[in-house]
């Protein structure tokens, strides 16, 4: 019986591991085909140093392509950690890779592939719990710094898909209201016109991507969010 109960106990870890979404994702292969971008990240994080009042954003390729993030978030100092088109079952295996290694004064999530609108979309239930199980990650390194969740914009491309992303929001955000030091940004009726279809002038030719216009627009938004809740620095170390 003690043999047993001894057996258990190591096999323990083992099926937690294998039932969780890490678990589930981490061997997939265009899971691990975001090992270079990660190790890239890695490379900076050991030769650059960033103030602990930095806002570290991350995310899909809308944070990547952010090129003017610097000078937008300024007086915050800023972390750019964005990656490729990756989804949440990408960020939930990597995240504490790239966010454990800061001290920071907030963290803003933006991912927007998880619901496209193809054969292998994932239910909202399941954009969801992978949510609520990165949150859980990021909570082990960052306890009570603020997390902001960017809401997923409505892009003529992915279009047909909008009920289900805007289902996969409403529990994304419910999780938000519930958890402590956890906020939702909401930029979706900023990006419709008048009929409630998404506005085209804020999108590259590819009507997915942010043009200049668009990140204008979603500068002010989320600057705005961010500044009622984190602390303008004064200095910057």
């Amino acid at each position: 019986m003690e043999i047993m109960k001894r057996i258990l106990l190591l096999l323990i870890p083992v099926l937690l591991t294998a039932c969780s979404p890490i678990g589930k994702y981490q061997s997939l292969p265009e899971v691990k085909a975001w090992e270079k971008d990660i190790q890239e990240f890695e490379r900076l994080d050991s030769t650059e140093a960033y103030p602990e009042s930095s806002v570290l954003f991350t995310g899909s390729s809308s944070i990547r392509l952010w090129s003017t993030l610097k000078k937008d978030m300024a007086p915050y100092p800023v972390i750019q950690r964005g990656f490729g088109g990756s989804r949440l079952s990408d960020f939930i295996v990597y995240a504490d890779r790239i966010v454990s290694p800061h001290p920071c004064s907030a963290i803003v999530i933006f991912i927007a592939n998880d619901i496209i609108g193809a054969e292998n979309d994932k239910s909202p239930e399941e954009v969801a719990a992978l949510f609520r199980g990165s949150l859980r990650i990021l909570r082990k390194s960052h306890p009570s710094t603020p997390v902001f969740w960017i809401s997923i914009t409505p892009t003529p491309s992915r279009w047909k898909a909008w009920p289900r992303i805007q289902k996969a929001s409403e529990l994304i955000k419910e999780i938000c209201d519930n958890q402590k030091n956890t906020y939702y940004i909401s930029t979706t009726s900023a990006f419709l016109d008048e009929k409630g279809l998404p506005e085209k002038k804020y999108f590259r030719t590819d009507m997915l991507h942010l043009n200049d216009e668009g990140y204008r627009l979603w500068n002010e938004i989320i600057k705005k969010e961010i500044r009622n809740i984190v602390p303008v620095p004064e200095t910057v170390y």
